[in-house]
């Protein structure tokens, strides 16, 4: 057990985060060294087993990310996008894998996170399952297969207590469909159709987000043609598939170079 590599999970009391350190202490390839969360939280300083309601696991939460990520080989963060960017600079400092599923991040946020990937082997996806993951490749080929005649639409749903719209995924997916047509997502994106908006123009990547009760994550990418109609569908139905997905990527990324990676490195597709 002791030469596994040790995974330091971030917002430690979260719904996410609490099935991510199950998934890391159900695991034979990895083990929990570490848990963080905010200063002021009433975790910190308590043992995350027992502050879940379990028995006690030797590990107690800290506020202190950067000594609990220098005992460490890799951080999976599912956090806010303003944590992440601090913890990407921690981590870097750490030089340790930093697996990030934080979504609803502005482009300077991005470059902060390209920032510390200099330094450090940074993961970073909108959705870590498998599924997804086919599900963008099956996007880009179809979109590559399809002239702009075929309208293309990406509808998401999630649990209502999810505070970014469009989703993660629903945004990797739309990436998906620019990149096989050719084009930039900014440049053809609409999803903000609200009272007298006009025809739709051709070529736009629509989206649209359904908010209600406890949807996990259903994504449905439409191209819609003059007499047919395409659609590929992914619907989770148990969120410890993101875990997993998160797990296998920290275990991946020992050894790798420092960079950006996503979902799809890991997965060799």
């Amino acid at each position: 057990m002791t030469d596994l590599p040790g995974i330091v999970i971030t917002g430690a009391s979260g719904r996410m985060g609490q099935m991510l350190i199950k998934t890391v202490l159900a695991s034979n390839v990895c083990k929990l060294v570490g848990a963080v969360e905010r200063s002021g939280h009433e975790w910190v300083g308590r043992d995350v087993g027992e502050a879940m309601g379990g028995t006690a696991l030797g590990v107690t939460v800290t506020d202190d990310a950067l000594e609990a990520f220098s005992k460490a080989q890799a951080v999976i963060d599912f956090t806010a996008p303003a944590a992440t960017v601090a913890f990407a600079a921690l981590a870097a400092q750490a030089r340790c894998v930093h697996v990030i599923g934080t979504t609803g991040m502005t482009d300077e946020d991005l470059k902060k996170i390209a920032a510390a990937a200099h330094h450090a082997t940074i993961i970073r996806a909108g959705n870590m399952s498998l599924g997804v993951n086919l599900l963008t490749k099956l996007t880009k080929m179809v979109s590559a297969a399809l002239d702009a005649d075929y309208d293309i639409e990406i509808v998401e749903a999630h649990h209502n207590r999810k505070v970014d719209a469009p989703s993660g995924t629903a945004l990797m997916l739309g990436e998906a469909a620019a990149e096989g047509r050719g084009v930039s997502l900014a440049d053809v994106s609409d999803s903000g159709r609200d009272g007298i908006t006009g025809a739709r123009n051709r070529g736009d990547i629509g989206f649209s987000a359904i908010r209600g009760g406890d949807i996990i994550g259903e994504h449905d990418v439409i191209f819609a043609g003059e007499g047919e109609r395409i659609i590929l569908r992914h619907i989770a139905s148990d969120r410890s598939l993101f875990a997993k997905g998160a797990v296998k990527a920290a275990v991946w990324g020992q050894g790798q170079k420092p960079g950006e990676y996503d979902m799809l490195d890991v997965l060799g597709l």
